[in-house]
């Protein structure tokens, strides 16, 4: 979801994907942040996943594999779906993307770098995707698990509804 506002103004309370932010910055920020991770860890940033999650960061709406892979023979890269996949498999792999299992898409992760059980809330008007981030072991699903001796390792919680800009147009 990139609307003119969300260029121009920035918000830390809601979600990012929801709220009026500097996309431009958002897009820098989060393609710095692999990179930096990469270069931290001897892993390679090839182009083709670079131009992916550039794609991912830019949209803040979860994009299918063949999207993205229309979206690279746009960009002149390979037309294979392998191509595609071994990209979103890698920056699944490293915490820079997530994926959307209700949607069987993926989306940026707007909390790169940060440990974090992802919260999603997707818009059905607008297919923009909301990421939140939450603690795994609070609330009602921290407390069943307890008392039943089970330890959550991971979590990913999805909701679909409709964003305030949707619920204003409906």
């Amino acid at each position: 979801m990139t609307s003119q506002r969300q260029q121009n103004s920035t918000s830390e309370a809601a979600p990012v994907g929801f709220h009026d932010h500097n996309h431009v910055s958002c897009v820098e920020t989060g393609l710095a942040m692999a990179e930096a991770k990469c270069n931290a860890e001897g892993l390679r940033l090839t182009p083709v996943r670079h131009k992916v999650l550039e794609m991912l960061l830019q949209e803040h709406r979860a994009l299918g594999a063949y999207a993205i892979l229309d979206r690279l023979r746009d960009e002149g890269f390979g037309s294979q779906p392998p191509v595609a996949y071994r990209a979103l498999d890698f920056l699944v792999e490293n915490g820079f993307v997530h994926k959307i299992e209700r949607l069987n898409a993926f989306v940026a992760c707007a909390h790169p770098g940060a440990t974090h059980s992802p919260v999603f809330m997707i818009c059905r008007g607008c297919d923009a995707v909301a990421e939140a981030s939450s603690a795994v072991d609070s609330g009602a699903l921290g407390d069943v698990a307890r008392a039943v001796g089970f330890e959550i390792e991971r979590t990913v919680v999805e909701a679909e509804g409709l964003c305030s800009d949707c619920t204003e147009k409906a």
